[in-house]
């Protein structure tokens, strides 16, 4: 499989094969993955948060289950503040994934339930953050997420 160079910093990733797959390492979920483009993303996503935002692993869920309309979902990256609730939702594409208007409704779908202060959307290329404002019912892009404090 050829790996994407993704608009993120590199890091050094576990990587295996098994069964003619590419596996790898999530070190949250401690156990391999199928190698997907999507799956690529998360993991640089991931590392991102931790490493340059210094936010805490044990801050920080990946694919976190959540019913919407009786239908089951999850959420990328899900990270919660100091008292455990969510903050910061991550949704991830992989790189050939235009990301376009449905990608934002689908996250906001996810926020109504959620109320995190932060949506980002990336496709490991492109990156949007916006800040909710409650008030008045929408978002504000901004040029990056905060550092965590």
């Amino acid at each position: 499989m050829k790996l994407q160079k993704l608009n993120l910093p590199t890091y050094n990733f576990k990587l295996k094969s098994s069964e003619n797959k590419t596996l790898i390492f999530d070190k949250l979920r401690k156990k391999y993955f199928v190698l997907t483009p999507e799956e690529w993303v998360r993991q640089h996503y991931v590392s991102f948060l931790i490493d340059k935002k210094k936010y805490p692993v044990s801050l920080i869920a990946l694919e976190k289950q959540l019913t919407i309309n009786n239908r089951k979902k999850r959420t990328d990256i899900l990270v919660f503040n100091a008292n455990g609730e969510p903050d910061i939702i991550v949704e991830c594409k992989a790189p050939q994934i235009k990301i376009t208007q449905a990608t934002f409704d689908q996250i906001a779908r996810y926020n109504l339930k959620l109320k995190a202060n932060y949506l980002i959307v990336t496709n490991g290329l492109q990156h949007y953050y916006c800040k909710m404002d409650f008030e008045k019912e929408t978002y504000v892009f901004l040029q990056d997420i905060p550092t965590y404090n």
